[in-house]
């Protein structure tokens, strides 16, 4: 990915996204937007990080390695993957089994998969929200200085290949995109973007082709969408 120097208010910058702590008053890591675990090596240069407090950033590790294990376990379609075909899931499913003997339990937990027969699995859905969100709120701050502090207003998760046709439309593409009061503020990176068309494709910022890529608009309020391993979409709003 190119770096972009952004030239946003520097006084958006003093809190945590998460806690809301002020970052002046503890000790902060630079967190990585996306969570590498959405990533395969070798990483791209120059990934998206924003700072956040080293609580925070701790915080959200186990649950990031869960949903790892979780996209993995679903994408080679099996929590004991052959390592000849899925080197990479079986690789992460074999050092957590402890993870995969609970995916294979169902349980009040949603099912994100119900559809994935044969085989499926039963995670957490507040583990996947969380990293999630965290991820959303990420990409918010880092395009457009924007830190939103508060509860997003809805969260989306779903396999994209079950959208309607309908629905993919919508959700790849935004109504509002040439709409001049949802551009991005001047100084963002998202406005550097926008006009200059780095790392995009259409609407879309791509982290790594057919890996992960993620797109930010301000229409009717905030609205964050990520596509992973071109197999998991999120939508992730904030209402004004």
């Amino acid at each position: 990915m190119q770096f972009i120097r952004p030239f946003c208010d520097e006084r958006q910058s003093t809190w945590c996204l998460h806690c809301t702590t002020s970052l002046s008053e503890v000790r902060t890591n630079k967190d990585h937007v996306p969570s590498k675990c959405f990533l395969k090596k070798p990483y791209p240069e120059n990934l998206p990080t924003v700072e956040i407090c080293a609580e925070c950033n701790n915080g959200f590790s186990a649950d990031e390695n869960y949903f790892a294990c979780v996209i993995h376990a679903v994408l080679a379609g099996s929590l004991s993957p052959d390592p000849q075909h899925h080197p990479e899931a079986a690789k992460i499913l074999r050092h957590n089994q402890g993870i995969a003997r609970r995916l294979n339990t169902q349980s009040e937990q949603v099912d994100l998969f119900p559809h994935e027969l044969p085989f499926t699995v039963y995670p957490d859905y507040k583990r996947i929200e969380r990293v999630l969100v965290k991820n959303a709120k990420g990409h918010a701050f880092y395009e457009y200085g924007e830190p939103m502090l508060e509860s997003p207003s809805t969260v989306e998760v779903f396999p994209i290949h079950q959208l309607s046709a309908d629905n993919r439309a919508r959700f790849e593409s935004s109504e509002d995109v040439g709409d001049l009061s949802a551009w991005p503020e001047v100084g963002s990176r998202m406005m550097d973007r926008v006009m200059t068309g780095r790392d995009m494709l259409g609407e879309w910022i791509v982290v790594e082709d057919g890996i992960y890529r993620y797109a930010v608009d301000q229409a009717g309020g905030l609205r964050v969408r990520m596509v992973i391993r071109d197999y998991l979409g999120a939508q992730i709003q904030w209402f004004h």
